[in-house]
C-alpha cells in the first residue's frame, strides 16, 4: 500500500511538472545564463526583469528549441517583473492556482536551456509581506519555498502539486536568496505592464523622518510615524493640507511607521485617487484626504 501511495504521488509530480513544462520557454536575454518564462495569455510571457539585460534581439524557446524574437513589453523592478510578447508563440497558458498555504507541496520548475525542463520538490514555507527589496521599494506579498531554484530557474514557476501556477521565481530582489512573487500579485503586474508599460508609481511631495508618538497615542502595535519636515510647493501633499509638523500614522487604512511604509503603499490604483491619511496635528490624532500624485 505503502509503495501504491509513494509511486502515486511520484507521478502525480511528475505529471505536474510535464503539465507546466507545456507552458514554459527559456528566455534569451542575457549573455552568461539564460533563464525561464511562463505563457500566461496567448503570445505574452512572464519572466524575471534583471534576467533582461537587454532591450532588444530578445528571443523565447519553448520544448522544440525553436527560438521566436520577443518584443519587450515592459518591466518593473520593484517585482522584478517583465513581461515579453512572441507574435508566432502557440503555448498554452498556464494555469493559475489557488493562493499559495504555508505546508503545502511545492514544485519550483525551469526551462534554462535546450536540454529540457528541471524541477525541484519542496513545501511553501512561508506566505508574507510586505517586504523591503531596496531603494525604498516593497514587495506586497511574497512566498518562500525550500525548494531549490537552479541556476535558470528565475522567471520560471512556483505550482502546485498539480502543475497550477503559485507563484513565479526570482532571485533578483533578496541579493540571491530565492523568492517567489505571488501569482495574483504577478498577473496585476503583467496586467498594468500591458496596458501601460510600466507599473503606476505614485508620490505625496513631502520629506519626512521617523519619529515617536506621543505617548498618550502610541501603542504597542503603533510606537512610530513619519513627521513631515518639508512640503513641496503644488504637491498632492499641499494641495491635500498637509502641513509641516504633521506626523503621519495611516494612509488608506494602512499602518506608516517608516518611508519605506509609505513608498510601499503609493503605487497601484492608489495612483491618482484621493485617499485618507491618518496625521497627528498638535497632538490631536485628525484625518485629512490627499489625491495621490503620479511619478514621472
Amino acid at each position: 500500500m505503502e509503495t501504491n501511495l509513494l509511486g502515486s504521488l511520484s507521478n502525480q509530480l511528475a505529471d505536474a511538472v510535464e503539465r507546466i513544462g507545456a507552458s514554459l520557454v527559456t528566455v534569451n536575454g542575457r549573455e552568461r545564463q539564460s533563464a525561464t518564462g511562463v505563457v500566461f495569455a496567448p503570445g505574452m510571457v512572464l519572466t524575471a526583469d534583471h534576467v533582461l539585460e537587454r532591450d532588444d534581439n530578445l528571443t523565447v524557446a519553448g520544448a522544440d528549441g525553436v527560438a521566436h524574437p520577443a518584443v519587450l513589453v515592459g518591466r518593473d523592478s520593484s517585482t522584478d517583473l517583465a513581461v515579453l510578447k512572441v507574435a508566432d508563440l502557440t503555448l498554452a497558458a498556464a494555469t493559475v492556482a489557488a493562493p499559495a498555504r504555508v505546508g503545502q507541496l511545492a514544485v519550483a520548475v525551469g526551462r534554462p536551456s535546450a536540454e529540457g525542463l528541471m524541477a525541484s520538490l519542496g513545501v511553501v514555507s512561508a506566505v508574507g509581506g510586505p517586504l523591503k527589496v531596496g531603494r525604498g521599494a516593497q514587495l506586497e506579498k511574497y512566498i518562500r519555498t525550500d525548494a531549490t531554484p537552479y541556476p535558470g530557474f528565475s522567471g520560471g514557476p512556483l505550482t502546485d502539486a498539480t502543475g497550477a501556477l503559485l507563484g513565479i521565481i526570482t532571485t533578483g530582489l533578496t541579493r540571491g536568496e530565492p523568492i517567489a512573487i505571488p501569482v495574483e500579485l504577478a498577473i496585476g503586474v503583467a496586467s498594468a505592464l500591458q496596458q501601460q508599460g510600466s507599473v503606476k508609481r505614485g508620490f505625496l511631495g513631502v520629506v519626512s523622518q521617523q519619529v515617536k508618538l506621543p505617548a498618550n497615542l502610541r501603542t504597542a502595535e503603533k510606537e512610530r510615524g513619519l513627521l513631515i519636515v518639508k512640503v513641496e510647493d503644488n504637491s498632492p501633499a499641499e494641495q491635500g493640507g498637509l502641513l509641516v509638523g504633521d506626523t503621519v500614522t495611516a494612509l488608506d487604512g494602512h499602518s506608516v511607521a517608516d518611508a519605506d511604509d509609505l513608498l510601499g503603499l503609493l503605487v497601484g490604483d492608489r495612483v491618482g485617487r484621493a485617499v485618507t491619511i491618518n496625521i497627528i496635528r498638535g497632538g490631536v490624532a485628525t484625518t485629512t484626504q490627499v489625491t495621490v500624485g503620479q511619478r514621472n
